[in-house]
């Protein structure tokens, strides 16, 4: 199965090679010494955030943890963002213009530029609290067999706490779990090994599989590595006023669902485009548009349970038994749903009275 990763996903380099960092991308604050090498690389892409921006690298400047450099990449903003990186007299960052090209290539960039031995991530508009890196740091030290690591996150509505947060599982085999289907993971807490890229490539820039950059890539990773996240609040996530837009919703929806499909597949050991395990993928996130012929719950059953069984074989039983069987309890729910909405339509259109 493994085998079968690098003919499967396309777009995406291996690990710093191919990135072209040309005369497109340039150099417009070059922080600390020359030939100290950090050891984290923190990568903040910008585009047209100056909303939140101070705020965000604010926060990174502000970690208890110092041995750091920040790599600021303002991807064609067309706002005050470019002033906004200029403001700031820290040593630690490095800042680079460029013409528009995406997140996904423009986070590969940053990733090229990079020294450290760990690269955690930013964004423009979230807040990491002081004691994220001291704490990923000192995790990833001591679980040398974890690739990446992520963290519990507060969510904001821009200016505005909630009463919600991404709590997310912590444990390896139950993030591979949920990994099957969706991303359990804050894209904007994420701290990698640095070998990680080296071994399964960086992100994919593959337009026709984005959204989302992340659950690809974090796929992608938790074949080769274990992965974590730390079961504390040590980051804030801001959601965005704005809705996106339905087709933009499905476009990004069926991405998941043939993304999930993938992974369920190689956890069951069974070829690319098998029908039943893209069906299961689709029930598992609600995308009825997505299933394919006659979903076949026995055969789903079997390819869930073994894929399951695979994916938390780290866990203890009682706790991953116990995950599996809710999981395949909400699978079952909308199975029963895609098959009893059409037939109640039905009914309702055969016996309705005339008015």
């Amino acid at each position: 199965m493994a085998g079968r990763l690098s003919g499967r996903f396309v777009g995406y380099g291996r690990g710093f090679s191919g990135v072209d960092n040309g005369a497109c991308c340039r150099e417009v604050k070059h922080g600390g010494e020359f030939g100290v090498k950090p050891l984290i690389s923190v990568v903040l892409p910008v585009y047209n955030g100056s909303a939140y921006l101070r705020e965000a690298v604010g926060s990174i400047l502000e970690q208890t943890y110092r041995d750091f450099e920040l790599i600021i990449i303002n991807d064609g903003s067309s706002d005050d963002s470019s002033q906004i990186i200029s403001s700031f007299g820290d040593q630690r960052i490095r800042a680079f213009d460029q013409e528009n090209i995406g997140l996904a290539a423009t986070l590969n960039r940053g990733i090229s530029l990079s020294r450290g031995s760990y690269v955690a991530r930013q964004d423009q508009d979230d807040i990491s609290y002081p004691t994220r890196f001291a704490k990923q740091i000192a995790f990833l030290e001591q679980t040398p067999r974890c690739g990446m690591v992520g963290t519990w996150a507060e969510i904001w509505r821009e200016t505005d706490r909630t009463d919600r947060a991404h709590r997310h599982p912590s444990e390896n085999g139950l993030l591979k779990l949920d990994l099957l289907f969706n991303n359990p993971f804050v894209h904007s807490s994420m701290m990698l090994r640095r070998e990680v890229f080296d071994e399964v490539g960086l992100y994919c820039t593959d337009r026709s599989r984005q959204p989302p950059e992340d659950y690809e890539m974090w796929s992608r990773v938790a074949r080769r590595f274990e992965v974590a996240n730390i079961p504390e609040i040590l980051h804030v996530y801001r959601e965005a006023q704005f809705s996106m837009s339905r087709e933009r919703w499905e476009q990004m929806m069926d991405m998941v669902v043939a993304i999930s499909a993938e992974n369920i597949a190689d956890a069951a050991g069974l070829s690319d485009g098998n029908a039943q395990a893209r069906n299961l993928a689709a029930l598992a996130n609600g995308v009825f548009g997505k299933i394919t012929g006659r979903p076949n719950p026995w055969e789903m059953k079997r390819i869930y349970c073994r894929a399951a069984e695979n994916a938390t074989a780290s866990c203890a039983g009682d706790v991953s038994r116990k995950m599996i069987r809710q999981r395949w309890q909400s699978i079952r729910y909308n199975y029963c749903k895609y098959v009893a909405y059409p037939l109640l339509g039905s009914l309702i259109r055969r016996y309705r009275k005339p008015l």
